[in-house]
């Protein structure tokens, strides 16, 4: 019960957080720009991300039976690793758009390679951990339909799968953390060649809070994908599995905005758009009702 509050939390957090991004981005013309189209893929992904696990787990937590149908779980193995694909690689392409001058149908191109890729990756690897067998087994240690859990219920060897995972992690986690490392190499060199403490204190406390994020996000899934299969307990990887679905889309909102001028004045406008809303059908409301009244 305590669990299924502390992830209703994460999830309200996450839908206002992510929704109120799109939102300014979509209505601002001034963030009408590659960096700020990459933020509104990330919150969208976000989204689809947290949606794609939340509801069934809360389902199954408050609920006296722990059951999801065999298309529910294949469906939600099949989203949850193309999104979480996505995810990892749209993280790289986002730490490098400020470096390059990014023309509008190029980084539209970017995006549909980043969900391509990630979509490919996931139909080979849910495919072929689906095809195992399992030999009547159908109880998951899990809160989710995962693949390394559905992987451990196989009852055959599973060494060709875990390898193939393992392959396709280099190129989907481990490449595009390796390229963030990178990029923020460039900013510290650039961070450290700025006179005033003050200002150099800021990016670095602006750096800082990114790279937590990305450690968090990035680590947990090299835990829970790149490791010997039996190398670490069933109860742990679980619960690292939370840090990725549910905590970290709830903070890419506060990481990305909370510093950054200029979201932060167009969620101001769109707060002040939606008060004087609100206030003009209130007046409409009062100029059709005190007439009547008087009559």
């Amino acid at each position: 019960m305590v669990l299924s509050g502390v992830v209703t939390i994460f999830y309200f957090i996450t839908w206002v957080g992510n929704t109120a991004i799109i939102l300014a981005s979509l209505l601002d013309p001034h963030l009408h720009t590659p960096m700020y189209f990459f933020l509104r893929n990330l919150s969208f992904l976000d989204l689809c991300f947290t949606t794609s696990i939340v509801p069934q787990m809360l389902v199954n937590l408050w609920g006296p039976h722990k059951t999801i149908s065999y298309v529910g779980c294949v469906t939600q193995l099949y989203v949850y690793m193309w999104l979480g694909s996505s995810e990892c690689l749209l993280l790289a392409v986002m730490s490098y758009d400020r470096f390059i001058a990014i023309c509008k149908p190029l980084h539209y191109l970017m995006v549909i390679t980043v969900w391509s890729i990630s979509l490919a990756n996931s139909v080979v690897l849910c495919t072929l951990t689906l095809n195992l067998p399992r030999c009547g087994n159908n109880l998951l240690d899990h809160f989710l339909c995962e693949l390394p859990a559905m992987v451990k219920i196989a009852c055959i060897d599973t060494t060709t799968v875990e390898m193939s995972v393992f392959a396709l992690g280099i190129v989907i986690v481990l490449t595009p953390l390796s390229l963030i490392l990178i990029s923020y190499g460039y900013i510290a060199k650039a961070v450290l060649t700025i006179k005033s403490k003050a200002s150099q204190q800021k990016a670095i406390n602006t750096c800082g809070s990114h790279l937590t994020v990305v450690s968090i996000f990035y680590g947990t899934i090299i835990y829970m994908y790149l490791r010997p299969g039996n190398s670490a307990s069933q109860d742990q990887g679980k619960f690292l599995t939370l840090f990725y679905t549910i905590i970290t889309p709830s903070l890419n909102p506060l990481v990305y905005t909370l510093r950054n001028k200029d979201m932060k004045n167009a969620l101001r406008k769109l707060v002040k758009v939606d008060h004087e809303s609100t206030k003009l059908k209130r007046n409409q409301i009062h100029g059709k009702i005190l007439p009547w009244i008087r009559q």
